[in-house]
């Protein structure tokens, strides 16, 4: 269950959480000691934490006191800055900063403007420090909550995230007194949050992990076999995601406005703060509820503004947005090389996954006998808001006992890259008087090396028996075939098969309960 380390080695015992970092917003969370993973809330009582800064006179504020600063103190608020992290300025995308402190360069770095002192010469504060602060604040709360110095935790990243990126999230958690154990990709996070509850039964399965946030959404496909996760495959799209649905639904209510006043307030910066920020709680109500209502205060030129929505308009409004974020799974299916029809669960992560609709799509894209975990389609699902700091602090106590040199061994690349199978291996019998049958032995995705034992009935009359080992499921290829002679009536045959990480495999086949058998190895393809 790991994945890339960040061990900074401090001395002392170490008191680990869980910390869920996003561009949006962030969650921390505990194991308790029935071993059951808990979100904690700031003092604010908020559980997603928006991931947000600002500065009024030097003080500072965070989380939902700051994201209210986006309307009355723009210049001084600073959000949407993770995926800026590590990042050469040229390469940063700044749109989703429009409506806060923009980002500048620094020595090609990210950093902000900001006047977070009492001195009226602004403040250029990077990135690295921006996200040092967060952390402290994040960190404050959990000790705050649990009543003990939080000084380590495992921290979730995106699949995407660069070497840089890692290290300079390393760079900013250690200024801020926290020792990163482990760095752990989001949606291997969110399956984890499943599959370490404690009534949880792991099987070997396929899922896809759809994390759809307020800016971004990222898609995963995942192969866990034998508590071992693999991720197949990934797609990203920086252009999706909450903040489009909240577009349509600012859209729809600028239009009624102009319609009835003859002004567009979205042409007003705080106008259009004030109808981000309303239409955002909006349509997070219409995830509960069927309807929901909006009213601002002097919206625009003095003038109140109060309207209501039902869900079934704002689906049919959001429809196009709703196909991008469904194309976005299959295509991420496609690019595994899979079909929908082998896909065993669906996980919505995400603030945007609480939309009932993106559920109700997805149960009629995959088929009857898939999983879709969401709260609308599942009454045993996780928010999907609390899946990846649910998943972190699941490991957090799994490691936190742990020397750093152990951290390290455990979760270095070469152990936990594993490589896999790409077909499904197994045996087929072939016999005089009984037509083959291919029974899977290896499945697809299984991480390497690994050892199968099994015994096959064959024949009641017995006789001689060809052992042929193919892969494949739709399409069959057969890659070695031994013979056994003369097996006893109603007898069994044993197959063992050995394969190793370079795709060698080991074949010995022999008649159960006698001594022997036939041995065979099969090169791997690159010898």
């Amino acid at each position: 269950m790991s994945d890339e380390t960040g061990a900074a080695g401090q001395a002392g015992e170490r008191f680990a959480i869980g910390i869920s970092f996003g561009n949006s917003s962030s969650s921390i969370a505990f194991t308790g000691p029935e071993g059951k993973a808990e979100v904690i809330a700031n003092e604010e009582g908020d559980r997603q934490i928006p991931s947000i800064l600002s500065y009024v006179e030097s003080e500072e504020f965070h989380g939902t006191q700051a994201k209210a600063q986006l309307v009355r103190n723009s210049k001084n608020t600073v959000g949407f800055f993770r995926d800026y992290l590590g990042k050469d300025f040229k390469s940063i995308d700044p749109t989703p900063s429009h409506q806060s402190a923009h980002p500048q360069q620094v020595d090609s770095t990210v950093a902000f403007s900001i006047n977070d002192t009492e001195s009226e010469t602004p403040s250029t504060v990077t990135v690295c420090e921006i996200t040092t602060r967060h952390l402290r604040r994040l960190e404050k709360s959990a000790s705050d909550f649990l009543g003990k110095k939080v000084n380590a935790a495992v921290i979730t990243v995106p699949t995407n995230f660069s070497d840089a990126q890692r290290e300079a999230l390393i760079a900013a958690a250690k200024n801020a007194d926290i020792e990163v154990l482990q760095l752990i990709h989001e949606p291997v996070a969110a399956l984890l949050a499943y599959d370490a509850r404690p009534d949880a039964v792991i099987e070997d399965k396929l899922v896809v992990v759809a994390d759809f946030g307020g800016i971004r959404s990222d898609v995963a496909v995942v192969a866990s076999r034998g508590g071992m996760y693999t991720v197949l495959a990934t797609v990203h799209d920086y252009e999706l995601g909450g903040a489009n649905l909240d577009q349509v639904v600012i859209d729809h209510f600028a239009k009624e406005f102009i319609k009835k006043h003859k002004v567009d307030p979205r042409g007003d910066a705080r106008g259009l703060a004030k109808l981000k920020l309303e239409c955002e709680a909006t349509r997070k109500a219409l995830s509960i509820g069927t309807n929901a209502t909006l009213s601002i205060e002097s919206l625009v030129s003095g003038i109140d503004y109060g309207s209501t929505i039902n869900r079934t308009r704002y689906e049919l409004l959001s429809g196009k947005i709703f196909a991008q974020f469904t194309g976005l799974i299959e295509s991420a299916v496609k690019k595994a090389e899979l079909d929908v029809l082998d896909i065993d669960e669906v996980i919505l992560a995400g603030g945007t996954s609480h939309t009932p609709k993106l559920a109700r799509l997805l149960e009629s894209i995959f088929p009857e006998k898939t999983k879709i975990l969401a709260p609308s389609t599942s009454p045993s699902a996780i928010n999907p808001s609390e899946l990846s700091a649910r998943g972190a602090a699941y490991q957090a106590s799994l490691i936190q006992e742990f020397e750093t040199e152990d951290i390290e061994q455990s979760i270095h690349p070469v152990v936990t890259a594993t490589p896999h199978l790409s077909k499904t291996i197994g045996v087929q019998l072939v016999s005089a008087d009984e037509s083959t049958i291919f029974r899977p032995l290896v499945n697809a995705e299984t991480a390497l090396p690994a050892r199968r034992v099994a015994q096959y009935a064959v024949p009641k009359a017995g006789g001689d028996v060809l052992v042929r080992i193919s892969e494949g499921e739709r399409e069959i290829k057969s890659i070695a075939e031994v013979a056994i002679k003369g097996v006893k009536a109603g007898g069994k045959v044993e197959v063992t098969i050995n394969i190793n990480s370079d795709l060698g495999v080991q074949i010995t086949a022999r008649e159960v309960g006698e001594k022997g058998g036939v041995r065979l190895a099969v090169e791997s393809p690159s010898a």
